[in-house]
């Protein structure tokens, strides 16, 4: 099964839980990571969707092992069903599949593979149920890698998602953006700010400050 990274842990910190947010939903939820790190930050309901049976199992088994039954929800679904049979929400997060289907080697396991490509769903179709799915102001993050910004800013703005937040994640000082962390408001208005770049590793290899933070290793 797929383990969760750090791209989740930081999307997980990066998107805004603003006082109008109901609800949460996270689209390929896996096993759960996003949403039990979510619990930390806000006591509303989070509903995450799996499409892997197996996954979906695991998925429950982690909430139910940190008692949060009451908060998080585990639905075994496609996102391209879900999106339309659900009310709308004012926020949604994804770590979607990074890859392509053929641009990558698939020799790994079913599970693997389609968490990492693009077999069951694409970018596009993830963005267009978000985007169905969104309020009016309300918003999609995702954590993606830098060579489909342009792609993703373009489908964002495509399915009437405007980018209002994005951040670029570097390894270390002196290396090159490995990852991006963007946020966009269903018909908002014009106006992206660039936030600060996350450095996500000092130069003897420990995670910095920051990103301690978000493991509960400093204080915040």
């Amino acid at each position: 099964m797929f383990a969760f990274s750090l791209d989740t842990v930081l999307l997980a910190h990066f998107c805004s839980i603003n006082k109008g947010v109901d609800m949460i939903v996270d689209y390929g939820t896996n096993n759960a990571a996003i949403p039990l790190i979510l619990s930390t930050r806000t006591k509303k309901p989070i509903v995450g969707v799996e499409i892997q049976e197996e996954a979906v199992d695991l998925a429950k088994r982690n909430v139910a092992i940190n008692h949060l039954e009451d908060q998080i929800t585990i639905v075994h679904d496609d996102i391209k069903h879900f999106a339309y049979e659900h009310k709308p929400v004012k926020l949604i997060v994804c770590n979607p599949p990074f890859f392509k289907v053929g641009e990558k080697n698939l020799n790994e396991s079913e599970y693997l593979t389609i968490a990492r490509h693009e077999t069951k769903i694409t970018l596009e179709e993830i963005i267009q149920c978000a985007s169905h799915m969104l309020e009016n102001s309300g918003r999609l993050a995702m954590v993606y890698r830098p060579d489909r910004l342009i792609e993703t800013i373009q489908l964002f703005q495509k399915y009437d998602i405007e980018p209002k937040r994005l951040r670029l994640i570097y390894p270390k000082p002196g290396r090159d953006c490995n990852t991006f962390l963007i946020e966009g408001m269903k018909k908002g208005n014009t106006g992206l700010k660039i936030e600060a770049p996350l450095f996500t590793h000092k130069e003897d290899n420990h995670y910095t400050d920051e990103v301690q933070k978000y493991f509960g290793e400093k204080d915040v």
